[in-house]
């Protein structure tokens, strides 16, 4: 059989293609994991954020909660965390996970705004389960706020760790005082790659006092989206990042004292895409200088 010159490079072209799509799918055999400070429990480092993504219930809304929550565990992943502030993102997450059996494969986070029982109790009702993973106290605000209520918590089992949360910069000292002064088992901050004030302020004193790092808003809002709409991955970061979403997730997992990056979605290959950050290799710290002198000439 003979094969004219078109017809051999479009066969070609195929099989790059295949080839290319075959290696940047994720295996459950190369997942990164990161130890959790207190205790060595190691957790995927790329799990699921709910803020804003599911606070409205629909049935589209809870369509795309199984299937996210499906290709973050087909993936290898099993953080999830929430709020009780949320909207209707703990109920729609419960009733996502309780009827598929999900429960035992996650590391299921959520937060509350105060030490208040019903607040909890809420959230336990709501997301269907009798404990969470981590229970977070949310907002901090205030550098006298106490975790006493959240250790009682602990102590009844109704929780497996403890942690403190801010997206706000202004509040970061009240964070630092009252990581500094209760040693939380998480922090949770806002972090992306153009937004680095966690990496001078919280980041340090993590590691300082011992506590597992999640970080919010690893996109920035989206706006490292919008800074490279029309552009390609550099080559340069092509073998350690397939996507955008790899790339910029893979700069903060770069940086050891990050546990676990929390990009929001409810878009299932969006999940898988975001996924692909915790397979493979990670930027060393040259690469990782390189990045952000790309970002900063955009």
């Amino acid at each position: 059989m003979t094969i004219d010159r078109r017809r051999f490079v479009i066969a070609a072209a195929a099989a790059l293609v295949s080839m290319r799509t075959q290696a940047q799918t994720p295996t459950m055999t190369d997942v990164i994991t990161r130890p959790i400070p207190r205790g060595g429990e190691r957790l995927p480092c790329v799990g699921l954020g709910t803020a804003w993504e599911y606070d409205r219930d629909s049935d589209a809304t809870r369509s795309a909660a199984e299937a996210v929550l499906r290709a973050l565990l087909d993936a290898g992943g099993k953080v999830v965390d929430t709020a009780s502030t949320y909207g209707d993102a703990e109920a729609i997450l419960g009733g996502a996970i309780a009827p598929q059996g999900w429960r035992e494969g996650l590391f299921i986070a959520t937060k509350v705004e105060a030490p208040d029982d019903a607040e909890f109790h809420r959230s336990l009702e709501r997301l269907r389960v009798r404990s969470v993973d981590l229970l977070q106290l949310h907002n901090v605000h205030d550098a006298a706020q106490s975790l006493a209520k959240f250790r009682d918590w602990k102590a009844q089992a109704l929780c497996r760790y403890i942690g403190v949360t801010s997206t706000y910069h202004n509040d970061f000292d009240a964070v630092a005082s009252v990581l500094s002064r209760e040693k939380p088992d998480f922090v949770q901050i806002d972090y992306s790659i153009d937004n680095r004030v966690a990496e001078r302020r919280i980041l340090p004193l993590a590691a300082d006092t011992g506590a597992a790092v999640l970080t919010a808003l690893p996109f920035g809002r989206a706006r490292v989206f919008r800074a490279v709409r029309g552009k390609s991955v550099p080559d340069w970061a092509t073998p350690f990042a397939a996507s955008w979403a790899q790339f910029f997730l893979k700069y903060l997992l770069g940086d050891p004292r990050v546990t676990a990056v929390i990009p929001g979605t409810t878009n299932a290959a969006h999940m898988t895409d975001n996924a692909g950050a915790m397979h493979g290799r990670l930027p060393d710290a040259k690469e990782r200088r390189r990045m952000l002198d790309y970002v900063a000439r955009l």
